[in-house]
């Protein structure tokens, strides 16, 4: 049976380990200095102490009258004493010049000979000296006695080193204690201090630290999507390559408020809400920007985690998706019209009218050729006259008139290289989509469409007969979000909003004002590069055969005249 492998001590265990072996070595030697210092400090004391005593000893009177008697013992040997007991030594040795003791702690000791070095003191100096004498070791003082200006005797007196050693332990008992306190203190708080540790790393140790940022950097610069943290003060506290890209920042943001980093006001509040987001749209300069938002929170607010997609390519394939719809919807209620006349044709020709079914057919065939020849002639740059003929049947099919006016007037060849057919799609396509919306159930539901171009600019213009638009809310309108009728399945509010983004990413314009018979008028002017109003490639006219050569057009031609009526 395998025994499971031990999992490695966490960081913050670990640095608990290494700060209480470093306290307590610290406390250990520090404990250590002091007892030295003190135990020599010590013996420095009991030497002054010990050269004291032998001093006064030495310079006293009746130390010298006792000399001059025939038993200086008899009158040395209490006096010694007295002084022993009252300055706390450990023996006070009064001698002879030769060293021949005259008092003692031990009496069997007298009249022996000292113990110790009395060279310098027969030189007139009083020393002190650290020696093992009759008591042990001794840090003993040595002093001559004066008598009529020669020598008569000497004086020792000394304490022992084991009593110095009792003083020195008294003193590292205390110190051992604080130490010991101070220790426990020290362990204590390194115990709290890593306990927060080891809540803020989760338990881990510094090898899963480091791989958890190892992998947390690749991840972050491998993610497409974008990714933006915030911390409490709403500040940026990381953003990923993805992230700089979508919201066009450097990555000098870092420490900045979300305030200050020039987003649309839209985009900004979402980030500052403390309440999560989910899947909103958001549009920038040039892109469409989905936005999730997440609080991160472990008993307060630490701040913010957004992930933002890029949907800018598929929202401009949910708008082709949209007009292939509408394509198909009028393609499907066409088929629908087509039966219907085609068995009008046939039952007229079984009655044997036929002059009559043959006028019939001609007639539809005629309009359906009217409304394509009028579009094309009008608008010869292909995308924008298929568009317009698509966006006619899909209005007759909700009962609104679309035109083209009779000042329009744009060549094919016209748009430069900069100005992609993508984009003119998106700002016709949904200036005449919300027309419609705004035209719909009118008293005389129309739309109408100008397009033309003027001194190297390209105008369109989108009128409707709708209820109009508050010059309060002029710029409103162009807000995501904003719209004055109840929100659908999918959404409103982001079509001119779309319209908006595609018109300032070419440096154009894009206003609205009151129509003249009524309703809203909607006009962009588009920078076209130097090309001149009238410079052209192909003629209408070849363009005309191309687009009523298609059968797709003709049918939804043909169908939005029917159903549309006078177009």
């Amino acid at each position: 049976m395998r025994l499971p492998v031990p999992r490695p001590r966490s960081l913050a265990g670990q640095l608990f380990a290494m700060q209480a072996v470093l306290i307590a070595v610290l406390v250990a030697g520090y404990a250590l200095f002091t007892y030295v210092s003190d135990r020599s400090q010590a013996e420095e004391a009991a030497g002054r102490q010990a050269l004291a005593v032998t001093r006064s000893v030495a310079d006293s009177p009746s130390v010298r009258e006792a000399i001059r008697t025939s038993d200086p013992t008899a009158r040395l040997q209490p006096y010694a004493q007295h002084v022993q007991r009252d300055t706390e030594v450990d023996f006070v040795t009064i001698m002879n010049p030769e060293g021949i003791r005259w008092t003692h702690p031990r009496p069997e000791e007298i009249g022996q000979r000292f113990r110790g070095h009395i060279e310098a003191a027969l030189r007139g100096e009083a020393f002190t000296e650290t020696y093992t004498g009759t008591l042990g070791p001794s840090v003993r003082a040595v002093a001559p006695v004066w008598d009529g200006g020669k020598i008569v005797g000497l004086v020792s007196a000394g304490i022992r080193v084991e009593e110095i050693s009792k003083r020195a332990q008294g003193q590292l008992a205390a110190l051992l204690g604080v130490a010991g306190g101070a220790l426990a203190l020290g362990a204590v708080g390194t115990y709290v201090i890593n306990a927060r540790l080891r809540r803020h790393t989760h338990g881990m140790n510094a090898a899963e630290l480091s791989r958890m940022h190892d992998y947390h950097q690749a991840a972050l610069h491998a993610v497409r999507e974008g990714l933006l943290m915030l911390d409490g003060q709403f500040r940026v506290a990381l953003v990923n390559d993805g992230g700089r890209e979508l919201l066009g920042v450097s990555e000098e943001v870092i420490g900045q408020s979300v305030a200050d980093l020039g987003l649309p006001p839209s985009l900004t509040g979402a980030l500052l809400a403390s309440e999560p987001r989910v899947d909103e749209v958001h549009l920038t300069a040039d892109r469409v920007l989905v936005v999730n938002t997440s609080p991160v929170s472990g008993g307060e607010r630490r701040g913010t985690v957004a992930t933002l997609r890029d949907v800018t390519e598929l929202q401009s394939l949910m708008g082709e998706l949209d007009s292939e719809r509408g394509f198909t919807q009028a393609l499907r209620s066409q088929a629908h019209e087509a039966a219907n006349r085609l068995h009008t044709v046939v039952s007229l020709i079984e009655l044997g009218r036929a002059e009559e079914a043959v006028e019939f057919a001609t007639a539809e065939l005629e309009l359906a050729q009217a409304l394509t020849d009028q579009v094309v002639a009008a608008v010869s740059e292909p995308v924008l006259a298929a568009l317009l003929l698509g966006k006619t049947a899909q209005a007759n099919e909700r009962g609104v008139e679309l035109e083209v006016s009779e000042e329009s007037r744009l060549d094919d060849g016209l748009l430069p290289p900069s100005l992609p057919a993508r984009d003119l799609v998106t700002i016709l396509g949904n200036l005449i989509d919300n027309a419609v919306d705004a035209a719909q159930g009118s008293a005389r539901a129309r739309v109408t469409v100008t397009a033309y171009a003027e001194e190297a600019s390209l105008v369109l213009r989108v009128a409707d007969t709708g209820e109009g638009v508050d010059p309060a809310h002029a710029e409103a309108v162009f807000e995501r979000g904003f719209s004055t009728k109840p929100a659908g399945p999918g959404g409103r509010g982001l079509g001119l909003a779309l319209a908006r983004q595609a018109v300032s990413r070419h440096e154009g314009s894009l206003t609205v004002a009151a129509a003249d018979g009524g309703g809203a008028e909607f006009e962009v002017r588009l920078p076209l590069g130097g090309v001149r109003a009238g410079e052209g490639g192909d003629s209408p006219g070849g363009v005309q055969g191309d687009v009523s050569g298609s059968g797709v057009s003709e049918g939804v031609v043909s169908g939005g005249a029917v159903s549309g009526g006078d177009v």
